[in-house]
């Protein structure tokens, strides 16, 4: 791969323009495509302004401003990627708008470029079949926002050849980027192995159990940065709920995926998180409040609350949380090692069912779970500290008493669990 590839923007939006700015810095030619002028003027001027700032954080000498921008051509006719070596669209997560760019895209580039997507969640596979040539479309999944965030997801499709996904993890790491592999499964690592920090905090809330900020600090208990709410008030709640829609019908109705309807609601409501001055936080003061439409009724806490842990189990998890970096609260607080225990214990089992699946080597797991969404932990690192045992023991303890198939264990992790089921075959 050329140090000096040309390299194809297909949109000029956050994520086009970030990935744009990447390629400029790392010496790249860039030609970033829009369909409209405005489009693009917008895209370059997030550009600039992104670029102006690192200036005046210390980040990037002022002199390497104007020469950055300057290897970024504007277009708005298609034509103009036809030298592109690698082409990388970034435009909204709709599969036939996608499906129509590719298949013209096929035509434009020459058969040596690659053509590669930042979807999030579509089918790689998909976007292959609308093209002559499927073996050089590839998943190269940036996150947001892409001049800070270093992970990279390099997806290979039912047909993509060895060749080209090589080619994307050599160009993300001539990017700067740290990119891991992902088989062509709905979600990929992140969207897929992060569902459970979100949906099991809807669960509790949805059982009366806490509300929203007593979760929130709880988790953070753990070494999250941010608790599952104000994190989707951040991302906004219509974008995780879309992802969750998406994730849940692509494996058709998996339990695990299973929207809820608070989402639902606040998306149909306008409530959707900070954009929008309110989501499970309001945004209306000087610091975030509650949203006052989703507080709970104590009345039925102690009941409802019976699904607990068993005092001998919570003991033990929140001592191995201690352990794994854990605040000291996570011991005191009442509630602290069941909310805790159900979202991490949630996340390790999905990870490990990604794992038992083939979707990628549990070194890319970790990696893209600690890069890509900041989790103080791995999950199957994470796992190996708290000890096997002991998620399948929460995981079991939850399954008898709901019934419920999302809390079913991975195979992997109970075979691995049981005595003498890490042999020297271990792939974790």
């Amino acid at each position: 791969m050329a140090d000096k590839a040309v390299i194809g923007i297909v949109g000029a939006g956050t994520m086009g323009a970030g990935i744009a700015q990447v390629a400029a810095q790392s010496g790249h030619p860039v030609v970033l495509y829009d369909i409209k002028p405005e489009f693009v003027e917008r895209g370059f001027g997030t550009i600039r302004k992104s670029l102006q700032g690192r200036v005046d954080k210390g980040k990037l000498a002022a002199a390497a401003l104007d020469p950055i921008l300057d290897r970024i051509t504007p277009a708005t006719e298609r034509e103009a990627l036809a030298p592109a070596r690698f082409v990388i669209e970034a435009v909204p997560e709709n599969l036939a708008l996608k499906q129509e760019l590719f298949a013209a895209l096929d035509q434009i580039c020459s058969p040596e470029a690659i053509l590669a997507s930042n979807t999030s969640s579509l089918s790689i596979t998909a976007l292959g079949a609308a093209t002559e040539w499927a073996e050089r479309v590839v998943g190269m999944h940036f996150f947001n926002p892409a001049p800070a965030m270093a992970l990279v997801e390099v997806i290979a499709g039912q047909r993509t050849h060895p060749a080209a996904t090589a080619a994307v993890v050599d160009l993300a790491r001539a990017l700067g980027k740290t990119p891991v592999q992902a088989r062509d499964t709905p979600g990929f690592i992140v969207n897929r192995v992060a569902r459970p920090f979100y949906g099991e905090a809807l669960r509790l809330l949805g059982e009366q159990i806490l509300p929203v900020d007593e979760i929130d600090r709880l988790i953070q208990l753990a070494g999250f940065r941010m608790g599952p709410f104000a994190l989707m008030d951040l991302i906004g709640i219509d974008i995780n709920f879309a992802v969750t829609e998406s994730v849940y019908a692509a494996f058709f109705g998996e339990p695990r995926y299973r929207p809820h309807p608070i989402q639902r609601r606040l998306v149909e409501s306008g409530m959707i998180g900070r954009k929008a001055g309110r989501g499970f936080y309001s945004y209306d003061g000087p610091t975030p409040q509650p949203n006052p439409q989703l507080a709970i009724d104590p009345t039925y806490r102690a009941l409802l609350a019976q699904g607990r842990l068993p005092a001998d189990l919570e003991r033990a998890l929140a001592a191995q949380l201690q352990q794994a970096g854990a605040a000291a609260a996570i011991g005191t607080e009442p509630l602290a090692p069941y909310v805790v225990g159900r979202v991490v214990c949630g996340i390790i089992n999905e990870a490990a069912f990604a794992l038992g699946e083939g979707v990628a080597t549990a070194a890319d797991i970790d990696t893209a779970m600690t890069l890509g969404v900041n989790y103080p932990h791995g999950p199957l690192a994470w796992a190996r500290q708290l000890g096997l045992p002991l998620v399948v023991q929460v995981l079991d303890h939850l399954y008898a008493f709901y019934h419920e198939e999302r809390y079913r264990v991975a195979p992997l992790l109970r075979q691995l669990s049981a005595p003498g089921g890490e042999g020297s075959h271990d792939p974790w």
